[in-house]
């Protein structure tokens, strides 16, 4: 007979190795630097996308879309900081018809001004060696602000390089350019930075639609968690299972706690969002950045003379829409090819999905143990969760297979403190995989979904499928919409690099 001990001993196994196996590059979450080439390019490496129904009280018939990229900010990283990357192309789309291209495109453009503040020195102007400012910013574009950050929206509908193209504008003057707030320098340069980036939230007018939207641009505390060091360390995971430690799911640090990162973000109405005519509710996400194919390295740089110049076609380098999917599904000499690849043509990966490897190494290497995979073949839970909705809750009415957060925008939202953290899998129909919000704990979620717990609910298969899907997986960093605000951006104010004044 298997001993309790035995028992706590394998389920830290299983989940070391379900986390281990997922870890290609040297940092594991949602999706920071989970390939090898997105690994160098960190300015268009998105993290984490989350799609859902606004909960903030009055905003319910709006969809919030949050893509953040850049990952692993430390907050003291001046001089440069973290400005978004104005040689790329940053993308939100949406499917609103289920056949997995996309029929409406927010593209992000960003520009960098050097302001070039100046201090006289001995009769002479010269140029000041800070690169962000060179005095107190409290306000939009302030004189202390030496590097001012800009971007531009376009809305582009149908094909995402068609030509439907307009821009987005502001609800208050029609200015077709926005300002980004810096990065949160500390508390001497910016005094109040919650109030500083508030100023940064805008109201927008997008072509096509009736109803205005809003829009935030801007750096935020890191919205992902998970216990990153116990992994690498030997798999020194204390307590992996609710089933043998009542506070297994808070008994690890979250290990990206001192991180930032940066946040795009729209609420967007639903109704902008769905198919003409409101036919179809659900809706399908995705963000992707994008490079010119040629870059030309500049050997004399200065001045208003840039260090490199880039040309060509845009070619997609990064994509995110289900969480931990690069991770945890794609195998390691396809993580480019899907970084790089179009819902549309996820045929190529369906094995992966279908005929996972993840529990067959669970089975094969803990096996005598008791640990077994789900036996359903091909994998039809993994099908709905990641590919096609599932049936009944937010599966589009025709759908072809691709991947990407699906949303059924007409289940309505649950108020902050009321969320289930675990989503649809603790009865809370609001929550991840239906669409994703920023309190739902996808590691939790991801890790018993793939270990076959959406068979216990006789979704896609049956209970006898999957004998280990009622174990509760945690890696112990404790999530819930308590980290979060209740409203627009949600996302929490960034962490200072000087916190002292």
């Amino acid at each position: 007979m298997t001993t309790l001990y035995n028992k706590t001993a394998l389920v830290a196994a299983v989940l070391g190795t379900l986390l281990a196996s997922a870890l290609p590059g040297p940092a594991y979450a949602s999706s920071h630097r989970e390939a090898p080439f997105i690994a160098r390019a960190p300015k268009v490496d998105a993290t984490d996308f989350y799609m859902f129904r606004s909960f903030e009280p009055g905003r319910d018939k709006f969809v919030t879309l949050i893509a953040n990229y850049v990952p692993l900010q430390d907050a003291y990283g001046g001089p440069n900081y973290f400005a978004l990357d104005p040689d790329a192309l940053y993308e939100i789309h949406i499917d609103n018809d289920g056949d997995a291209r996309e029929d409406l495109t927010f593209q992000f453009r960003f520009k960098n001004t050097n302001k070039d503040s100046q201090f006289t020195v001995g009769g002479k102007k010269v140029s000041i060696p800070l690169v962000i400012n060179g005095g107190a910013i409290d306000s939009v574009n302030p004189p202390g602000l030496n590097v001012r950050e800009t971007y531009s929206v376009d809305v582009v509908r149908g094909t995402r390089r068609g030509t439907s193209r307009s821009a987005i504008t502001n609800a208050s003057g029609g200015a077709r350019e926005f300002d980004k707030p810096v990065d949160n320098i500390g508390n001497k340069s910016i005094p109040n930075y919650a109030a500083y980036a508030a100023k940064h939230v805008y109201d927008v007018n997008i072509p096509g639609c009736a109803t205005p939207a809003r829009m935030f641009v801007g750096q935020r505390k890191d919205s992902f968690v998970v216990n990153l060091g116990e992994t690498f360390d030997l798999i020194n995971i204390k307590a992996p299972a609710v089933e043998f430690l009542a506070s297994a799911e808070k008994n690890a640090r979250d290990d990206l706690a001192d991180k930032n990162v940066t946040s795009i973000e729209l609420e967007v109405a639903a109704s902008c969002l769905t198919a003409a005519g409101g036919s179809d509710p659900v809706i399908g996400g995705w963000t992707t950045a994008s490079l010119r194919q040629g870059r030309l390295l500049n050997p004399t740089p200065g001045g208003n003379i840039g260090a490199s110049r880039e040309g060509g076609a845009w070619t997609q380098v990064s994509r995110l829409g289900m969480p931990l999917v690069n991770e945890v599904v794609i195998g390691l000499k396809d993580k480019d090819r899907f970084n790089h690849s179009k819902p549309s043509a996820d045929a190529q990966f369906a094995d992966y999905v279908t005929n996972p490897t993840l529990p067959a190494l669970v089975e094969v290497l803990f096996g005598s143990a008791g640990a077994k995979a789900p036996t359903n073949f091909p994998r039809n839970d993994l099908v709905a969760t990641f590919l096609t909705g599932v049936k009944g809750l937010n599966q589009p009415a025709k759908v072809s297979a691709a991947e990407m957060l699906r949303l059924n925008t007409s289940i309505a939202p649950v108020a902050a403190g009321a969320q289930k953290r675990l989503g649809v899998i603790d009865g809370d129909n609001a929550g991840f995989p239906n669409g994703r919000r920023p309190g739902d704990d996808v590691v939790d979620i991801a890790l018993r979904v793939v270990m076959g717990k959406l068979c216990t609910l006789n979704l896609g298969c049956a209970p006898a499928d999957a004998p280990a899907g009622a174990l509760r997986f945690t890696d112990g960093a404790y999530l819930d919409d308590s980290f979060f605000s209740v409203g627009f951006p949600y996302l929490k104010t960034p962490l200072a690099g000087s916190p002292q004044q």
